[in-house]
């Protein structure tokens, strides 16, 4: 399929230009990934409103693949997805499976080369990648495929597992038993979507530890092995918005295969147990998603029970650092009988800017985002709830509006135990030494962001308001425990495997 000049074919792999706003103190996701099996649909606009519900997981680029008889269509660029597409690029990406992602980048750099689906010719036709995840074996295996002459073109470690399963086709197998061979050579975190021209294929990793579910159009959810219009995607809150109706999660070490016949599911790797990224449930996925039965929404109203009752404080109100605090602290006034209110407006359509602010503007720094209201927190003892605090430099910017706005005191609480590792598994955390709670006591911290109390929610507290196995989860990032074991280069040097400069196509 050809497109006009905008498309991403047509431009270099540098990065974007121009200014914006600093990143925010927060872990961040790596990507959202859909997909859909829906002949005499219009996949690619239900796509790009799957994507449109996951765009909170990646905002730098998005990208959307559709498959029909005459082969392959896609369509990447950086940007938002409402951005990137307008109705005559959808009615162009014709056919009747449709794969997209909208992505933050961890292990590839901020460039349009490396936006997803990843497209790779094989002897069966195009493959197109959507994945959420960061493979810890990506050096080992972009040498394994630069050694049989792959011409890699991106940074990413996603574009190896394309060319790993490439491979395997080339090499004689169906596209099943690719799957199984070239999955079986990344270890990490991954979770899939592939389309191909005979089917679309799904997967998670061994742990799990990124998230997939898969949903059918409509109500009716088809009895196992019946044709069906079937969507997968990273949260439900992505079917819902298709008017998909939830069936179920992929599971660890699971293989799905979508065609006309219907779904057929595979284990290409041997039974584990589940370990889900807890920030997952935390933060990463919206509050309508579904996650163990119940919104999450309600899981993190309970972490803020857990707060109240671990760290309770003599205050006047409870507020949130919106909208990530908002069901905690709800949860957490609930609990305390503290009245909850709201001492901060956001403004939700900052995202990125590529206009420089002022000197003064960037003096004051966290209004372009957050607002204090002067009249609800003038005179009062403050307490505010945030879901983690990464490196304490939006933490101190907040605090200093609400004291600039008249709270004589501010105390803070946080919905999850301090973060003193990074992840290797598809969340971009700073390394370990820039990770404020890694390198200060809780004092220290206090001291630093300038808060009268700080308190973290105990590990155990938010594994057990789960009403979850504990030993389910991923928590890596607040103990070390890793559940894969990360490689001493991988550790000492997140991106070591990047390319220095990026090749141009």
């Amino acid at each position: 399929m050809t497109f006009p000049s905008e498309s991403f074919l047509d431009e270099s792999c540098e990065p974007d230009a121009g200014g914006q706003l600093d990143r925010p103190d927060k872990p961040e996701e790596a990507c959202g990934i859909f997909g859909l099996y829906a002949p005499d649909e219009e996949v690619a606009r239900l796509a790009y409103f799957g994507l449109f519900a996951l765009q909170h997981r990646g905002q730098e680029s998005a990208g959307i693949a559709t498959f029909d008889a005459s082969g392959s269509h896609c369509y990447k660029h950086m940007g938002l997805v409402s951005q990137v597409f307008d109705d005559q690029i959808l009615k162009g990406l014709i056919g009747h499976i449709a794969v997209g992602h909208t992505r933050y980048s961890t292990t590839g750099s901020s460039h349009v080369c490396n936006a997803q689906p990843a497209v790779v010719p094989t002897r069966l036709g195009n493959l197109a990648l959507a994945h959420n995840g960061n493979l810890v074996n990506a050096a080992d295996l972009r040498e394994e495929l630069l050694e049989r002459n792959h011409d890699l073109i991106t940074t990413t470690d996603s574009e190896m597992i394309a060319f790993a399963l490439a491979e395997a086709v080339n090499d004689g197998a169906d596209w099943v038993s690719a799957a199984a061979t070239a999955f079986n050579r990344c270890f990490g975190a991954f979770s899939l979507v592939i389309g191909t021209p005979n089917g679309i294929l799904g997967a998670r990793d061994q742990q799990g530890i990124r998230p997939l579910v898969l949903g059918v159009l409509g109500h009716d959810i088809p009895e196992v092995g019946q044709p069906a219009h079937y969507v997968l995607a990273s949260e439900t809150c992505a079917l819902d918005i298709i008017g998909a109706t939830y069936v179920r999660d992929i599971k660890p070490g699971e293989l799905v295969w979508i065609t006309p016949e219907g779904l057929v599911s595979r284990q290409w790797a041997g039974a584990t147990e589940r370990k889900l990224c807890v920030f997952e449930m935390i933060y990463f996925s919206r509050p309508d998603s579904i996650v163990n039965g119940e919104s999450l929404y309600s899981y993190r109203r309970r972490l803020g029970h857990q707060l109240a009752k671990e760290s309770p404080a003599e205050v006047d109100l409870v507020m949130a650092v919106p909208d990530s605090g908002v069901p905690a602290a709800i949860g957490f006034s609930q609990q305390s009988k503290i009245p909850y209110a709201e001492g901060l407006i956001k403004n939700r359509y900052v995202g990125r800017t590529f206009i420089q602010p002022t000197q003064s503007m960037r003096e004051v720094g966290i209004r372009m985002k957050l607002n204090p209201l002067r009249d609800v927190l003038e005179g009062k003892r403050v307490l505010i709830v945030d879901d983690s605090i990464v490196r304490g430099t939006t933490s101190r910017k907040i605090v200093q509006a609400l004291r600039d706005a008249g709270a004589v005191e501010v105390h803070m609480r946080i919905s999850s135990p301090p973060v003193t590792h990074p992840c290797f598994y598809g969340i971009d955390t700073d390394t370990q030494d820039q990770l404020i709670a890694a390198t200060k006591s809780l004092d220290e911290i206090a001291k630093q962001i300038n808060v009268d109390s700080l308190a973290y929610l105990s590990w155990e507290g938010m594994l057990e308001a789960t009403y979850q196995e504990p030993g389910s989860f991923c928590s890596a990032c607040f103990t070390g425990n890793y559940p894969v074991e990360i490689p001493e280069p991988f550790k000492r040097a997140k991106l070591k495997f990047e390319l220095k400069e990026p090749v141009a196509t």
